[in-house]
Order: structure tokens, then C-alpha cells, then sequence
């Protein structure tokens, strides 16, 4: 969950810099996704993605 967070305030971050460049259909959507992974409907698969992909290296 810290990782979602971290990236929402990455993705808000990322918001006000479009916004101050005048692009704010962009800036709306990254801030949707921020709201989105801050709400908790987000699964964080990160370490099986990771374990699966070095499961198949092993082979």
C-alpha cells in the first residue's frame, strides 16, 4: 500500500506541473488515477509480478 501511495502523490506532483503548462485534461487525469489508487480499489501485484518473473528466469 505504501508503494500506491507514494505514486499517487508522484502522480498529484505530476499534475500541478501540466496544470502550470496550461494542460488540464492531463493534469484531470492524472489526478483520477492518483484518486484511484489512493481509494484502495488498486491491488498492488508488484511482488508477484516480481517473483513470477524470476521464477521464469530459473528456468
Amino acid at each position: 500500500m505504501d508503494r500506491l501511495k507514494a505514486q499517487a502523490a508522484k502522480n498529484r506532483a505530476a499534475a500541478k506541473v501540466l496544470r502550470s503548462r496550461g494542460k488540464d485534461t492531463a493534469a484531470k487525469q492524472m489526478e483520477t488515477r492518483a484518486d484511484e489508487l489512493e481509494s484502495g480499489r488498486v491491488t498492488d501485484v508488484t511482488d508477484t509480478v516480481v517473483g513470477l518473473f524470476r521464477w521464469a528466469q530459473g528456468r
